[in-house]
């Protein structure tokens, strides 16, 4: 079906402005407000035509170029479910009885953490997981290990005391959640049921799901990361890379990867995809292609958020000579030998 004639003009007139050095020299933020206007204001059905996705880019990477970027406690229990099956997939693959290495960088509130110890032990209980979660803010990290969470969100607990130690759970549940936004809003009831104990209106995570996990404080860009977490199978810095800017995202990323054991797995998602990109392509990783793309678009705020977010993602685009390697989330890394090691005979 031909591309209507206004559609085109559209499309061109939105690709020259693009283009325009002096707009975005001498405009600055009001150049991003009205093209942020302009974005929000077109048509969805536009929004896939070539040229007016090569306008997001544009304004995406203005937007990362100007904002300030500032880490963020947001997240939720079953963020990527194309990412948590894939990481079963790959882990179905190994012996009976294997032990498994297994990092997760950046934990924040535990939701991630939790959410792949539920993954990993509800497919193989067999497995041996040694499981080490690490985030660099000790109060966070804190709450994580307790493993509670509250239903009630912060602003009904506004009123509470700050010594009631629910309206302090029901707080630091919500803390950094986008308004109107809860960690639980991606399970459905059954699975809130085998994640959790309920205990009134708190929520405990299940002893098989919690028992074991060794939570550590310290900083995923740290020369002491490879020496005190020792080498791992798999290696899970998941949307933190990109509250950093460029080049410490880009140190953080080569010191993190230095921790995966010979032939194990990085994920790697929520991240400014050329940073991404430059380090796979020069540490020659390989790129895990199985729901590469399902694992891309599996989390709807990331890709709710572009472009007008630094932290959006932008579509995914099969056009591209660099698509497989680009919009990877999940590396295996240069080895031939299995990481994990077998305890069966």
């Amino acid at each position: 079906m031909s591309t209507p004639l206004s559609d085109r003009l559209l499309s061109r007139a939105i690709r020259e402005m693009s283009q325009s050095r002096l707009l975005r020299v001498y405009f600055g933020r009001p150049y991003l407000r009205i093209n942020g206007w302009i974005w929000r204001h077109l048509p969805a059905s536009l929004r896939s035509n070539r040229s007016v996705r090569s306008y997001g880019s544009h304004l995406h990477s203005l937007i990362q170029l100007r904002t300030v970027r500032m880490q963020s406690t947001g997240t939720y229990f079953f963020r990527n479910r194309p990412e948590l099956e894939l990481l079963s997939r790959l882990l179905d693959r190994l012996p009976y009885g294997s032990t498994v290495d297994m990092a997760v960088l950046g934990c924040s509130k535990g939701a991630e953490v939790y959410s792949m110890s539920y993954a990993v032990r509800t497919v193989r209980q067999d497995l041996k997981l040694r499981l080490i979660a690490l985030d660099i803010d000790k109060d966070t990290l804190e709450f994580a290990k307790t493993g509670v969470y509250s239903l009630r969100t912060g602003d009904e607990t506004s009123d509470s005391p700050s010594s009631d130690f629910g309206g302090d759970i029901a707080a630091k549940t919500s803390r950094g959640q986008p308004s109107g936004s809860s960690v639980f809003e991606r399970l459905s009831s059954v699975e809130i049921d085998a994640l959790f104990e309920r205990e009134g209106e708190r929520l405990r995570v299940r002893p098989q799901f919690r028992n074991g996990i060794d939570w550590r404080l310290g900083d995923a860009g740290a020369p002491s990361l490879v020496p005190s977490l020792g080498p791992q199978d798999v290696v899970v810095a998941n949307r933190f890379l990109c509250h950093m800017n460029p080049e410490a995202a880009e140190a953080c990323l080569r010191n993190l990867s230095r921790l995966v054991r010979s032939g194990g797995y990085l994920f790697i998602s929520g991240v400014d995809l050329p940073v991404r990109t430059k380090v796979a392509l020069e540490r020659d990783w390989l790129p895990v292609t199985d729901l590469i793309e399902e694992i891309h678009e599996g989390d709807p705020s990331l890709r709710r958020d572009w472009p007008l977010q630094y932290w959006g993602l932008e579509p995914f685009d099969r056009g591209r000579d660099d698509w497989n390697v680009r919009y990877a989330s999940v590396f295996q890394l240069k080895g031939h030998a299995q990481s994990a090691r077998s305890t069966a005979s």
